[in-house]
């Protein structure tokens, strides 16, 4: 039990806490209208992403829970973000379908690997890394910043493109681990 609470409160998982708890904050000042303020929550979110990650692998933090908690946390912000963009943007639905897509089909595909195969990917990849950060920085621009319609279809189309790539290696990697 003190294992588990240990590892419940650990710093790197405190921080992906406070990730969750920042979304519907973020959201609110969002759908008030207050986008510079939203944006510079949604900046602190990822600065704690960032903490979060450096201090786990750092001082050696890496927990099971973490390693659910994390991408978690990062699912539940990138689609706040998207709903909340696509409540601005009419072109956002495009993100929305990939980041639909891709998360669905990667859930199943780990379920599958773990139920018949009993084995997992051993974590987040460097191109869904890449991916997120792009997201990431991509939608905090178009939190905090207001931006002619062509601009923000480039960012939309470049973050989906990275989407599809993420999702396109991740698919390759399950089934080469499904084929071992």
């Amino acid at each position: 039990m003190e294992k588990v609470k240990k590892e419940a409160f650990s710093i790197p998982n405190i921080l992906s806490y406070l990730r969750i708890l920042l979304i519907p904050a973020f959201v609110k000042l969002y759908f008030e209208g207050e986008y510079a303020s939203a944006a510079l929550l949604v900046a602190l979110s990822g600065l704690t992403d960032m903490a979060d990650g450096f201090i786990a692998r750092r001082f050696n933090m890496i927990t099971d829970w973490g390693k659910i908690l994390d991408p978690v946390a990062d699912k539940l912000t990138q689609a706040a973000l998207i709903v909340c963009l696509l409540s601005r943007y009419r072109d956002m639905w495009l993100l929305v379908a990939v980041f639909v897509v891709k998360e669905l089909t990667m859930g199943l595909a780990g379920l599958f690997t773990l139920c018949k195969k009993k084995k997992k990917l051993s974590g987040a990849m460097w191109f869904g890394k890449v991916s997120t950060v792009v997201q990431f920085v991509a939608m905090t621009a178009l939190f905090a910043f207001p931006m002619p319609e062509n601009a923000v279809d480039a960012i939309i189309l470049t973050c989906a493109a990275f989407m599809t790539l993420a999702f396109v290696l991740y698919m390759r990697a399950y089934f080469l681990l499904n084929k071992r």
